[in-house]
């Protein structure tokens, strides 16, 4: 048994669906059980109809036509969705009545993102032959807390979802991103929740492999917008996936895969528009290479925050002080270095800090503190790095020959990374010198 998962850009048209239910029926006798997201923009523009009905106005013309035009493409039923549309603009009017969109409402208003995705999924299988059926995740035992917007999936909720999947006869079509609060109301699970879902199922039912299909070759060794010879990974460590995505790389967020990876199941990245790439395998063990590392990847804009403080704390206190502090903000740290004297952080460039929020006034109850904005965080990512011996000064000898000034140089305890602080500009050249770095390597 396998878990396919595609996401929105990969049911972008009915020409995408198609090839998708193609993909899918060539792996029937593996037993497939299809995730799907919401098609192409359905999300945005649920979104946007959201907040014109708490103006007022209630408007849904843009997602009527883009889903009678996949109807009229993909040539199933008209039936399978006029009735979600409509109870869909029946919702947004009474928002508009309301003015009021509480995160209740926009979990449910974004629901039939997916609803309606499932439904124009499976009339496409249906029609060519391949009896499918739509299948909310919330009606399977996919049950969740009653955190709107970013709902955390119950423990315990595997048996009830097999059992749930193994009396459908038909090929399952699941929603991707929704599940059923403590409350009865949908809940959506957040960033990636459609790779949640398929993780979730893929753990549930002890499934062969989880396939999440998108519009990349997998995760690669660099940003191939800045070098185009950019190659794919064949292979990933959980670890390591985790690191490129805190780290920048944006193909998935490692967290939705941890059912499946305790589980000890293979999930594969693939693209849906290059089928022939094998993609990228990520799993739960080491996933050796011959290069130094595995990839190089950047996260731009954010913020610099040192503290030094006159008052001769403790290197221990100051750090502990300082990170409860803009722990109580809400502000997230990326990385942070200390010395005897001062603590210097780094958080997201989005954070609402500047020199007169309330993080910071408490901040100067410890020493001086100096903000600084438009920095990049480069982060080089491989468990060949573990024990190599002069892999910093090969790193920084390339950034230095760029004329790049690398500060708050940080290895994690685990060695598989190994990350600093430049200027947003210098993006491009660092991350350019260290891939050429890496490509050209082998490890030592």
């Amino acid at each position: 048994m396998i878990v396919v998962k595609f996401g929105g850009s990969s049911l972008g048209t009915a020409a995408r669906i198609e090839h998708c239910v193609q993909l899918v029926q060539r792996e029937l006798e593996r037993r497939p059980v299809v995730v799907v997201s919401a098609c192409g923009s359905t999300t945005s523009m649920l979104q946007e109809a959201a907040q014109r009905a708490v103006a007022g106005t209630v408007e849904v013309t843009d997602i009527r036509g883009f889903h009678d035009e996949l109807v009229g493409e993909l040539q199933v039923a008209p039936g399978c969705i006029t009735a979600l549309l409509d109870e869909l603009e029946t919702l947004l009017q009474g928002v508009s009545l309301t003015r009021e969109l509480t995160p209740r409402t926009m979990d449910l208003v974004l629901s039939f993102g997916e609803r309606l995705s499932t439904e124009l999924v499976a009339g496409a299988f249906s029609r060519t032959g391949t009896r499918a059926r739509a299948v909310p995740a919330y009606e399977i035992g996919l049950n969740t807390d009653d955190r709107h917007g970013m709902a955390t999936p119950l423990s315990g909720i595997g048996p009830r979802i097999a059992v749930a999947l193994g009396r459908i006869a038909e090929l399952p079509v699941v929603t991707g991103f929704l599940g059923r609060g403590e409350g009865g109301a949908i809940t959506t699970l957040g960033t990636s929740g459609s790779d949640f879902t398929a993780s979730i199922l893929g753990a549930a039912l002890g499934a062969d492999e989880v396939q999440i299909w998108t519009d990349v070759d997998g995760v690669m060794t660099c940003d191939p917008s800045i070098d185009p010879s950019a190659k794919g990974l064949a292979a990933l460590s959980f670890d390591e996936a985790s690191e490129l995505a805190y780290y920048g790389a944006r193909v998935l967020h490692p967290n939705t895969l941890i059912p499946a990876i305790h589980a000890g199941i293979e999930v594969r990245v693939l693209n849906t528009l290059r089928e022939e790439d094998r993609g990228t395998r990520i799993i739960a063990g080491a996933a050796p290479g011959t290069r130094m590392a595995k990839a190089v990847v950047y996260k731009e804009n954010v913020c610099h925050i040192n503290v030094a403080s006159p008052r001769l704390l403790s290197a221990a206190r100051l750090l502990s002080e300082g990170l409860e502090i803009v722990a109580r903000h809400g502000v997230t740290i990326h990385m942070a270095t200390t010395s005897e004297s001062t603590i210097s952080m780094v958080t997201d460039g989005d954070t609402e800090i500047d020199e007169n929020s309330h993080a910071i006034e408490e901040l100067r109850q410890l020493g001086e503190v100096v903000v600084e904005r438009g920095k990049a965080i480069i982060c080089v990512v491989g468990e060949e790095l573990r024990g190599q011996v002069g892999v910093l000064s090969r790193i920084f000898g390339e950034v230095a020959a760029q004329g790049i000034k690398a500060t708050m140089v940080s290895q994690a305890g685990s060695e598989i990374n190994i990350a600093f602080l430049v200027d947003n500009e210098e993006i491009r050249p660092a991350v350019l010198a260290l891939h050429r770095l890496l490509l050209n390597s082998e490890r030592e």
